[in-house]
């Protein structure tokens, strides 16, 4: 038997939910909630096996429910059930902790099926989610290669952009002329293929 809470605000969602659960004796729904507050509240005490939890909930987001929700239950396995397509919100669930991505519009086969991926350790994902991924992934690729082509001067030089630094404060810590910084950042947006600071942090991540 897989348990599963639910953590949706819309009454409809919520009950369409319950009701394709009921349609196998192996999934039992043992929770429902309308927010992540009533979540962190109650579904700690049912210890269900795989949370489908709407991102877009009122008051604290589902993305911040997750990373709560986990510290009180290390081992659940969160699936996000929403309408949005955003590679952000996509990787925000993740990084949070979720499992899995499904859209709202996920026939109740698929919903089952995620379930069950999800409780075999996997990471179920609609078609379109999964190829967002993959874009993603690719699209960090090719930045690396990018950054790659940055000297170790110029990844000082734009560390210490993405950190707020002004020309002036760059050169300073660096012992070099204000002229020189405006002669690497030149450079640093050639090989970043952008036109401004701005652009180049947006790009940019700091090593940590």
């Amino acid at each position: 038997m897989i348990k599963v809470g639910i953590v949706e605000d819309s009454v409809s969602t919520r009950e369409g939910l319950e009701a394709i659960l009921s349609l196998a004796p192996e999934y039992r729904c043992v929770c429902t909630c309308a927010s992540a507050e009533e979540a962190l509240r109650e579904l700690p005490a049912h210890q269900p096996d795989i949370v489908l939890m709407d991102i877009n909930l009122p008051g604290m987001s589902g993305v911040k429910c997750v990373t709560s929700l986990k510290k009180l239950l290390p081992e659940v396995r969160v699936i996000m059930i929403t309408v949005y397509r955003n590679p952000d919100q996509v990787f925000g669930a993740l990084r949070a902790g979720a499992c899995g991505y499904l859209l709202k519009r996920s026939s109740p086969e698929e919903v089952l099926n995620a379930i069950r991926e999800a409780q075999e350790g996997g990471a179920p994902m609609t078609g379109e989610i999964a190829r967002q991924v993959i874009a993603y992934f690719q699209s960090q690729s090719g930045f690396e290669d990018e950054v790659e082509k940055l000297t170790a001067r110029e990844r000082e030089v734009l560390e210490y952009l993405a950190k707020g630094y002004s020309n002036k404060e760059i050169a300073a810590r660096l012992s070099v002329s204000v002229p020189a910084i405006r002669w690497h950042l030149t450079h640093i947006y050639q090989k970043l293929h952008v036109q401004s600071r701005t652009q180049a942090v947006s790009k940019f991540r700091p090593q940590s």
